[in-house]
């Protein structure tokens, strides 16, 4: 297993299909362009997208499959099957949805799948509450992610990033902590390593040029608005 560079950067590449950057090829352009940058590891979407970036980039990839299954509010990686197919195509970690939300498979059975079949990968749990951290302790995954911080109904009015959450895991546990989640800066970033985290993902702030584009433009819209 590649293990996660401590005090980093990690960049996550995704786009959906609605997006206009949608596609493998595009996405493991966008991770060659995060790696030179200075990502220490790649976060991505789906198998096909995983496979193309393991192509161009010699970094540790963080794989997951987001997936809406009807009756469930869970879709990072929400079955084993979902978690194979992405270690299948070469992910050196399998991020799950471990909040305590209703899931189609038991989470306890989806972590003794991947160790057994998968012994040298790694599982990342992504959470949103210090509830769901606590949940997932006695599972011990590799790391605990606050990727979901702010997008599920018990987290909506947490701060934005969740910085307080980083420090609430880190007086329980000993499982390093990636900060993700609305991070926008370098600034958020290191604030989120003084309170603790191993390392920092941010995504949508480097990869997604829509969501860069609107900040941007709503930030010239108040500054012109505040200075009539």
């Amino acid at each position: 297993m590649n293990k996660l560079k401590y005090n980093s950067l990690i960049v996550s590449c995704q786009a959906l299909e609605d997006e206009p950057l949608f596609g493998p090829q595009i996405m493991a352009r966008m991770a060659l362009a995060a790696q030179i940058g200075g990502a220490s590891a790649i976060r991505a979407n789906s198998p096909q997208d995983i496979k193309a970036i393991k192509r161009l980039v010699d970094l540790p990839l963080i794989g997951l499959w987001k997936r809406k299954l009807e009756h469930y509010q869970v879709y990072i990686t929400p079955t084993f099957a979902d978690s194979r197919a992405v270690l299948q195509a070469g992910a050196d970690y399998v991020a799950l949805d471990c909040t305590v939300r209703k899931r189609p498979e038991p989470l306890a059975e989806i972590f003794e799948k991947i160790r057994d079949a998968f012994p040298d990968r790694g599982i990342i749990a992504d959470i949103a509450t210090l509830n769901d951290a606590k949940k997932v302790f006695a599972l011990r995954p590799d790391y605990i992610s606050t990727t979901l911080s702010g997008y599920t109904e018990e987290s909506r009015t947490r701060p934005k990033p969740d910085l307080t959450l980083i420090k609430e895991i880190k007086d329980l546990t000993n499982i390093p902590i990636l900060a993700e989640g609305n991070y926008n800066d370098g600034v958020q970033g290191a604030n989120a390593l003084k309170q603790g985290a191993y390392a920092v993902v941010i995504g949508g702030a480097i990869t997604r040029p829509q969501v860069i584009t609107r900040r941007i433009y709503q930030e010239m819209a108040n500054n012109l608005s505040v200075g009539k």
